[in-house]
């Protein structure tokens, strides 16, 4: 039985789809692909059918994770019928979700980060993956440091839970 993943920001074309890309490359890795099913979404419509940022893209790809193949879409009643984890980047995502959420989900809706067993440090002082998108590059490869740290931690729990 697959376990299936979805990673959610506001418009899925930042940090969802580099959440995506990062925590398949460490599925793939691990050999736990026919396993872990990967997804991403937004939480609002303004990019579907779109490809990731191009400033997103670049900086995945210059950590070695090509993310251009994935296009935006928007959360769908649907998820909370497939995902066993719904993720938001934010504690605005995650309140989205909690919204569209049915009173009968049994999976986990939550935080990313937190999820992910991530701990509050010197250099993370909350548990939010900040939007790059207004900001220089600097936001895109803080936000990409954050999510890798996450997907490690979030497929070491995945594993464990799942005895994979």
């Amino acid at each position: 039985m697959a376990v299936n993943v979805l990673f959610v920001c506001l418009g899925n074309i930042c940090r969802s789809p580099t959440a995506h890309g990062l925590f398949q490359h460490h599925v793939q890795q691990a050999g736990l692909d026919q396993h872990i099913v990967v997804d991403s979404a937004g939480t609002g419509g303004w990019h579907i059918g779109h490809p990731p940022d191009s400033r997103a893209q670049s900086t995945a790809l210059q950590q070695g994770y090509d993310i251009s193949h994935l296009q935006a879409r928007v959360v769908t009643c649907d998820d909370f019928e497939k995902f066993d984890y719904i993720l938001g980047m934010d504690n605005e995502n995650v309140a989205n979700l909690l919204d569209l959420k049915p009173h009968n989900y049994t999976g986990t809706v939550g935080l990313f980060l937190e999820v992910a067993g991530i701990k509050i440090d010197e250099k993370i002082k909350n548990l939010e993956v900040p939007d790059p998108y207004y900001g220089d590059q600097t936001y895109f490869e803080n936000a990409i440091q954050l999510i890798d740290n996450g997907a490690i931690g979030l497929l070491s729990r995945i594993q464990n839970e799942n005895q994979f």
